[in-house]
């Protein structure tokens, strides 16, 4: 990366994009010379309507607006920018010549989190730029924390699919959807075959080797952003395929007993080789009133799998 790529990195991640909502020409002019100055994407509306019409066409972080204005002022364009659902905060100033408490309270508690009073000082004005920057990346941040914590609380930390807890949230979400637009849905029941053994013969350090390199195989065979993996406990897995018929669900299951049980692991230079067993179960709901479970879907292709080890026993090597 050079660095005209890193200076404007960071040109975009401190200078947030501000709409400013002027009615006078003059004061508009001389807000966007202040802001662009600045190093700030500006754009600019005439009043409240119009800046809202812009807002709902592109976010805005920072809002800059003036209290009177024709159509709708800015404390009616605060009150609707907080009554609507937004991707993320936006931090709104009010602009105003009234500088009464009671005036204050009011743009206040309509939804601004600051204000400047006309004329307006542009050192006071970068000022409270600064502050709403400030708390924009604090949000950020926040974000940033709450996503990394969600994704830890659903995944499972050894081998990186998710966790029962995810399976349990979200297997009724994807049946509901199968259900809703007709579609097939499917799953495969996964069990290691002789964990144990592995275990007991090499230690549990290779044990989790073993279920590592057994979830990427699985992972490395699946499209994009469809279908989903969980460790269900121990060596059980279960994957979850959307749009994917029983016949379908057969056929990967199938391919994935062959790529297993060709795949060596290595362990501190020992190679080790698994097999594992499937269970496949589904459904294709011909109205969106079919009724299947969770429980249902998982408890019938627990006992396919069984059956797929009772019928056939691999031998293993160790």
């Amino acid at each position: 990366m050079n660095m005209i790529e890193k200076t404007n990195k960071n040109k975009s991640k401190h200078h947030f994009p501000v709409l400013i909502v002027e009615d006078n020409a003059v004061s508009r002019k001389l807000l966007e010379k202040a802001l662009t100055k600045a190093g700030h994407e500006v754009v600019s509306a005439e009043n409240g309507r119009e800046a809202l019409e812009i807002f709902n066409g592109k976010f805005f972080p920072i809002i800059l607006t003036d209290w009177l204005m024709p159509e709708m002022n800015g404390i009616e364009l605060c009150k609707t920018i907080r009554e609507s659902s937004t991707e993320r905060y936006v931090f709104i100033i009010l602009l105003t010549a009234r500088d009464s408490k009671d005036d204050i309270v009011v743009g206040l508690e309509a939804g601004a989190d600051d204000y400047l009073t006309k004329p307006i000082n542009n050192a006071e004005l970068m000022a409270r730029l600064n502050t709403g920057k400030r708390i924009l990346e604090l949000e950020s941040s926040l974000k940033e924390a709450n996503r990394e914590i969600k994704l830890l609380s659903i995944t499972d930390p050894l081998t990186g699919c998710y966790n029962r807890g995810y399976l349990n949230e979200k297997l009724p979400q994807e049946i509901k959807r199968a259900r809703r637009y007709k579609h097939p849905l499917s799953i495969i029941f996964c069990d290691i075959d002789h964990f144990k053994a592995v275990n007991d013969i090499h230690g549990h350090h290779a044990g989790d080797q073993v279920l590592e390199e057994f979830a990427r195989s699985i992972k490395e065979s699946f499209r994009y952003d469809i279908d989903w993996l969980t460790r269900y406990g121990g060596e059980e897995f279960i994957i979850v395929l959307p749009e994917t018929d029983i016949k379908g669900a057969v056929l990967t299951a199938e391919r994935l007993r062959g790529t297993i049980s060709e795949r060596e692991i290595n362990v501190d230079g020992v190679p080790i080789h698994i097999t594992a067993s499937f269970g496949v179960s589904g459904f294709v709901p011909e109205t969106s009133e079919d009724k299947i479970s969770s429980d249902a879907i998982i408890n019938q292709a627990d006992k396919y799998l069984y059956q797929s080890k009772n019928y056939y026993h691999p031998d293993f090597f160790f």
